[in-house]
């Protein structure tokens, strides 16, 4: 597998993006993840956006983190948040979640960022499972799902 920084509007990201939404969907029963995003979120130094190709060179994973700061919707200073953190089906299981969530991570520190932030929510228990065994711990909750009872919030510092 090969991951490269593409832009969050890259054709690739755009069909993957779709197919999380998908996921969302089915999951949660709505319209998907309605998080304000835009494209500049994700640009360096305030964000990175990743495709992970198969050796077709096939899209099969995402993840990106934008830069966050105080604000009321809950962040803290130095913040990285996760977002759109995603692998899809015929791609689970070979560790390429880990391999992109370990980038990002890399990638927000170097960028100054201290903590790393994501939401998530309660019918994803193998992103739970993902986070908790990488060292992330509940936090308080913070973001645009932050009211949700089926949200869940969660940390790791970067330093």
């Amino acid at each position: 597998m090969n991951i490269h920084p593409r832009p969050f509007d890259h054709p690739d990201a755009v069909k993957l993006n779709t197919q999380v939404q998908l996921e969302y969907a089915e999951r949660y029963g709505d319209e998907g993840d309605v998080t304000p995003l835009d494209p500049s979120m994700f640009r360096p130094p305030n964000g990175l956006y990743l495709l992970a190709y198969d050796a077709l060179d096939r899209p099969v994973a995402t993840g990106g983190w934008r830069a966050q700061d105080h604000n009321d919707l809950g962040y803290s200073d130095g913040d990285a948040e996760l977002k759109r953190m995603f692998v899809i089906p015929e791609g689970r299981g070979n560790g390429l979640a880990r391999r992109i969530l370990a980038a990002l991570e890399d990638d927000a520190r170097a960028a100054g960022r201290t903590r790393m932030v994501l939401e998530t929510g309660t019918r994803q228990p193998e992103a739970i499972a993902l986070y908790t065994s990488s060292g992330y711990s509940p936090c308080e909750k913070f973001g645009h799902y932050r009211t949700y009872e089926s949200s869940r919030c969660y940390a790791k510092p970067l330093r």
